[in-house]
């Protein structure tokens, strides 16, 4: 069996063919501006990749997937994909079941189906960009909750009303440092070389970022009781990442004394490819 891969992204759309456990073929194209331009690109790389052996269509997207109804609802950088039947349309454009999932949603489930969550029955991911979102996968599945918020950790309340995306973003920790000290084209990448660097200021920034972080995993660890958190995106590539959150969490452990709380916490297994073999996944699990 393979099946048509595709990782739909505000700038640019991401595919592969999924076959004997591994995407191939892999390459992207950019972003179209309208749907009919979208749809046009998907089925030609559709009929690039897919044969006789070709089972779906596995899609990871942004926004809110209501699998149920096969509606993509809330907001994203793409507006023309949401709020319509987009899994009727698709199927009937390819003439095979199609399956799509968010794409936080989608990096999480690749880490449970195929990565460091192979062995977890309650595992949080939390996927660290321009904002934070997440998943909560338990037996290697996703929960979602009632309103599909399951997993939105970048909605929670850190400090003075401001959201953890806000608070332990990079993008926008960058932006606020970036604006304070009268800089340009300065990136979250920007802000950790400085930091490295011995910029005191720029530490003192990215101090504050962990502390978001370290607390908004702290609130879901007392709230769900994971047995592993992963963490995703591009911070996930600081080799001190995982001990500054581990002693500011610790830290918090001891201060509430809910001493007996255990917890492991990993950097995620895939990069690039996390949300189509995401996707993968949830192909597998719905279809």
């Amino acid at each position: 069996m393979n099946l048509v891969v595709f990782d739909i992204g505000g700038t640019s759309v991401k595919y592969g063919l999924y076959q004997d456990g591994s995407i191939e073929k892999k390459s992207s194209f950019a972003t179209p501006k309208t749907w009919d331009e979208m749809k046009e690109n998907l089925y030609q790389v559709f009929k690039e990749l897919s044969d006789a052996d070709t089972k779906g269509v596995a899609i990871s997207s942004p926004g809110a997937v209501d699998t149920e109804e096969g509606v993509i609802k809330g907001l994203s950088a793409i507006p023309y994909i949401h709020r319509f039947k987009i899994v009727d349309e698709l199927e009937a454009l390819f003439g095979l079941p199609v399956a799509i999932e968010n794409d936080a949603n989608c990096a999480g489930l690749a880490e449970s189906k195929f990565g460091i969550g192979q062995d977890s029955k309650n595992a949080l991911y939390f996927i660290i960009g321009s904002g934070i979102g997440g998943a909560v996968c338990q037996n290697g599945q996703l929960y979602k909750g009632s309103s599909l918020f399951g997993g939105e950790f970048g909605y929670m309340i850190i400090e003075n009303g401001k959201t953890l995306s806000t608070l332990a973003s990079p993008v926008q920790v960058a932006d606020r440092y970036a604006k304070a000290h009268g800089l340009t084209d300065f990136s979250g990448k920007d802000l950790f070389d400085l930091a490295d660097n011995g910029n005191e200021e720029a530490k003192a920034a990215l101090a504050g970022l962990y502390d978001a972080l370290a607390t908004g995993i702290f609130n879901c660890l007392v709230s769900f009781n994971p047995d592993l958190v992963g963490i995703g995106g591009g911070i996930s590539v600081r080799p001190d990442l995982v001990s500054e959150l581990d002693k500011r969490i610790q830290k918090l452990i001891h201060d509430t004394e809910a001493n007996e709380l255990t917890y492991e916490l990993k950097i995620c297994q895939f990069k690039n490819d996390a949300n189509l073999l995401g996707a993968v996944s949830n192909f597998l699990n719905t279809k």
